[in-house]
């Protein structure tokens, strides 16, 4: 019989601990930008996306609309998002504004921060290492809960992971 517990010491639990961690280090940096939770990420979003609809976001970070629709409108009353109406009456477009954009530029500052103190201590090699496991283990999750589809077949496959973005490039930081 396997050990009763043993998933406090597992991989979920320990990424499950990062996470924490990680949002224990950012959300008072994020607070003191007048940032809530999920919003900087809309706001890189869009940064990189350029105008996008809810749906769009909502469909890359893997939740669903309405808790996008809620950052937004909170994004929007800060004046950080401008939304007009797209292609139909139930579509909204979504851009950043002047303000959005300064915003984000502290936003990712702080981010910055947090990644050398998350980092520290790992060569450029294991960083760009641990930025692609991690990349593969979303892509094993997303597969894994994505819904069937009778005309595919269910194959995985894991190729080498490509670089993440947040891996660096060149020497150590």
């Amino acid at each position: 019989m396997e050990q009763e517990g043993r998933s406090l010491d597992d991989m979920h639990m320990l990424l499950y601990r990062a996470y924490h961690a990680q949002i224990n280090y950012l959300r008072p940096r994020m607070a003191h930008l007048g940032l809530g939770p999920g919003q900087p990420k809309l706001l890189a979003y869009l940064a990189v996306h350029g105008t996008s609809t809810q749906h769009e976001m909502a469909t890359y970070f893997e939740v669903d609309d309405a808790a996008i629709s809620r950052m937004l409108d909170l994004l929007r009353q800060a004046g950080l998002v401008r939304t007009t109406r797209g292609q139909d009456r139930r579509t909204k477009t979504v851009e950043l504004t002047a303000t959005g954009h300064g915003a984000l530029a502290a936003w990712d500052s702080i981010c910055d921060g947090e990644q050398d103190v998350t980092l520290a201590g790992l060569s450029a090699e294991e960083r760009a290492t641990l930025a692609g496991l991690l990349a593969r283990v979303h892509e094993n999750l997303a597969t894994a809960s994505a819904p069937a589809h009778p005309a595919a077949p269910a194959t995985t496959t894991h190729p080498a992971a490509a670089p993440h973005p947040a891996a660096p490039q060149g020497g150590a930081q």
